[in-house]
Parts: structure tokens; C-alpha cells; sequence
């Protein structure tokens, strides 16, 4: 298994969170070697609780990202991603010492497979490693191509016009790279849809995100309230964008009903663009927190008003699991049947700020809808969204 993003703990962000809790799964029915990277903010203890999960563990430094942000440089990047098809953000992950590494591995015969965890680790499957492991999967996580497709169609790319540039390149590095594998997986069938349009000469196959329902329990009561909640790693464009969307637009169009409403933003390394919010009334930035279950616990509801992003979304499993109504974009809600008959029967779905405050006004006045959408919601997860059922899909691909 190579991931080039350290999956320790599973708290840092999405990918985190799939890659360890596959990473598990895998591991109880087979011999598992990760390759990973260390990053500065990983500590001794978080190498070490890794090295307990697996059979092999293989650690390498992070290569530094130094790039030159010169006229000159960029023009050079954008032109070496033009020639080659590669993207600067995967290439320079890819070292001599990492590919010898990988290409050791491949040659000793002790593989019958590898997988990569996100499309970014692809870069280390050459023709050696092609050559020698008859098995490879490639695990998407999110297209990199469909993401700023819809960042570009939704205007929330941070620079519209490199990434209206890079588009077609990424369209072409994405159908290019899926050649390589035996088998692509994605998180949602509308993913799989889209994949498969890029490479239809490739099986897809769909491993859903879980929930770790020990972590994430049910709720003992409901706290009523007018605190609504938004997790997620806090430096990510599209949390960014939503913490802020919500937090200056939506906000304070609750607040001039419900004055004591409260959003609190809970996740990780909070951008400085994030921490301003907390100069909104009724916005708290947590950073990080030792247990997110509780402040889901203590909110009334959950919102997911994410902008852009492919995949399902762990946080709204999460927030699902933990018995708390949920109201979220087409985004939030992506691979999620949560409504029938324009009915919702799991989660109030807005896309737009009046939609928004209509739903959130709901929950605040109807506990009956809250218990509803909580109960429904958490049969959901145990049916259909556990890491133990994600992983038993993927060992099933693995094994052909």
C-alpha cells in the first residue's frame, strides 16, 4: 500500500481517515506493507501506534514542495506539465530513493498486489513495478479533473484562470494514469460514472467511505439549542470555502431570528482566513479538539455547506452516526440517498442561503423532525456505511 499522505492519526482529514481505516481492514486478512511519508508534524508515537497496524512499515521524509513562485518558474512547470502530462504537486514526491524502494518491493516477489491510496502515489507505478505485480489498484479518493471541473463551474477555484489552463491537462493526466492499473475505485457511482467515462477500458468499482462506530457513538439525548456545528480539516480549499460561506453569509440570517446561534467550526489547522471568522458574532474557530463526537453531541444540528469536492464526505457520515440532523449541499450529500418523493428522510438538503436558513429554522422548531432525521440516519450508517463493510469490498478486489 503506498501513501504519500502519513495515515496517523486518522483525524487529520479525509484521506486520513479512509486510508488507515482500509489500511485495517486489509490487514486482518492480509500481509500488509505501507509505504508512507513523514511530515514535520508527525511525531515518534504516531510512527510507532502505525507500525502496530500493519506487517511491514516503510518510512521516508517528506520531500520538501520547494517551488519558486517567479513568472519564469511557473511558465517552466506549466510547460514540463504540458510535455510530460504530469502535475508539479505529484512529481516532486517521486525521489530516487522512494522509486528504489518501491521498485525492491516490486522485484522480490512477495506481492501479489499494491494499491494507492489517492491518485497523487500513482507516479511511483512504472513499468518495473507493472512488470511485477499483476494486481495494481489505484484508490481515487476524488478526481483531480472533476474537482476543479466543478470548482471552475461553481466559482470557487482559488485561481480561475491556472486552472482553467490546467483542465485539459488534468483531463489527459487522469485517462493516462488509470492505463496503468488493473482495477480503479472510487467512493460514490456518481464518481464512478465520470471515471469511467475517462477510462471505460478499466473496471470501476465502488468502496464506499464508513464510519468507525465505536469513535463516533449515538447520542444519549437531544441538547435542542440553537448551536450548529461544521467539522473538517480547517486548511483544505473546499472546508475553507464553506467555513467561510456559511459563517458570512448564512450565519447571520439565523442570528437575526435565533440571536444566541452558534456556529462552531471544528477541525484542524484553521487557515488564517478561518480564524478571522471567529470576529463574526456567534463564530467560534475550536481548532483542534480531543474528541469531535462532542461537539456534535452538544449541536442541534450539523452543517455540511460544502461548495465543491468529489466523493462522499466522512464528515457527514460522521455527524449521521452520531445521531445529529444533518443539513448539507448536493456535496455534502453526494453518494447519499437521504430523501424520497421530495421528502427528506435522513438529512435536509440547501444549496442556496435562503435554502439554508429554511432548513435550519426547521430543525430549531420541530424536535420531532430532529429525532426523525437522527434515527433514520444512524440505521443508515449500520446498514450500509461501516469501515467493515468498506473493507471486505475492497479485500474482495484485491483478491479478483
Amino acid at each position: 500500500m503506498l501513501s504519500v499522505t502519513f495515515p496517523y492519526p486518522p483525524s487529520r482529514g479525509g484521506t486520513e481517515v479512509r486510508t488507515y481505516n482500509l489500511l485495517k481492514a486489509l490487514q486482518e486478512q492480509h500481509q500488509v506493507t505501507l509505504m508512507t511519508l513523514r511530515h514535520e508534524q508527525v511525531n515518534d508515537e504516531e510512527v510507532a501506534e502505525l507500525q502496530n497496524q500493519v506487517e511491514t512499515l516503510q518510512v521516508f521524509p517528506s520531500p520538501s514542495e520547494n517551488y519558486s513562485r517567479s513568472l519564469v518558474a511557473k511558465t517552466f512547470r506549466f510547460g514540463r506539465f504540458l510535455f510530460d502530462g504530469r502535475p508539479p504537486s505529484t512529481r516532486f514526491r517521486q525521489t530516487d530513493e522512494i522509486q528504489h524502494w518501491v521498485n525492491e518491493q516490486a522485484c522480490s516477489g512477495k506481492f501479489d498486489a499494491i494499491t494507492c491510496e489517492h491518485s497523487t502515489n500513482e507516479v511511483f507505478v512504472n513499468s518495473v513495478v507493472q512488470k511485477h505485480i499483476p494486481r495494481r489498484v489505484v484508490d481515487i479518493h476524488s478526481s483531480v479533473y472533476g474537482t476543479v471541473k466543478q470548482q471552475l463551474a461553481t466559482g470557487t477555484a482559488e485561481n480561475p484562470l491556472r486552472e482553467q489552463l490546467n483542465l485539459s491537462l488534468l483531463k489527459r493526466y487522469e485517462q493516462r494514469y488509470c492505463q496503468k492499473f488493473t482495477d480503479l475505485v472510487v467512493t460514490t457511482p456518481e464518481d464512478a460514472v465520470q471515471i469511467h467515462e475517462l477510462c471505460p477500458q478499466r473496471p470501476v468499482h465502488t468502496v464506499t467511505n464508513g464510519v468507525d462506530l465505536d469513535s463516533f457513538t449515538y447520542r444519549t439525548r437531544d441538547p435542542g439549542g440553537h448551536d450548529l456545528v461544521f467539522v473538517g480539516a480547517m486548511d483544505t480549499p473546499p472546508n475553507i470555502d464553506a467555513a467561510i460561506f456559511f459563517g458570512r453569509e448564512v450565519l447571520p440570517h439565523v442570528r437575526v431570528q435565533y440571536p444566541d446561534a452558534r456556529l462552531y467550526i471544528v477541525g484542524t489547522r484553521p487557515v488564517e482566513s478561518v480564524k478571522n471568522l471567529q470576529a463574526l458574532p456567534g463564530v467560534v474557530v475550536t481548532g483542534k479538539v480531543a474528541s469531535t463526537t462532542d461537539y456534535l453531541h452538544q449541536s442541534a444540528a450539523c452543517v455540511v455547506p460544502l461548495r465543491s469536492g468529489y466523493g462522499i464526505k466522512n464528515k457527514t457520515l460522521e455527524a449521521m452516526a452520531a445521531g445529529v440532523p444533518v443539513v448539507a449541499s448536493d456535496r455534502g450529500l453526494e453518494g447519499l440517498t437521504v430523501d424520497g418523493d421530495n421528502v427528506p428522510l435522513r438529512a435536509l438538503r440547501a444549496n442556496t442561503v435562503e435554502e439554508y436558513v429554511t432548513a435550519i429554522q426547521q430543525l430549531f422548531e420541530k424536535p420531532e423532525l430532529r429525532a426523525s432525521l437522527s434515527a433514520n440516519a444512524r440505521t443508515m450508517i449500520e446498514a450500509d456505511f461501516t469501515w467493515q463493510q468498506a473493507g471486505r469490498t475492497y479485500s474482495q478486489i484485491l483478491a479478483g
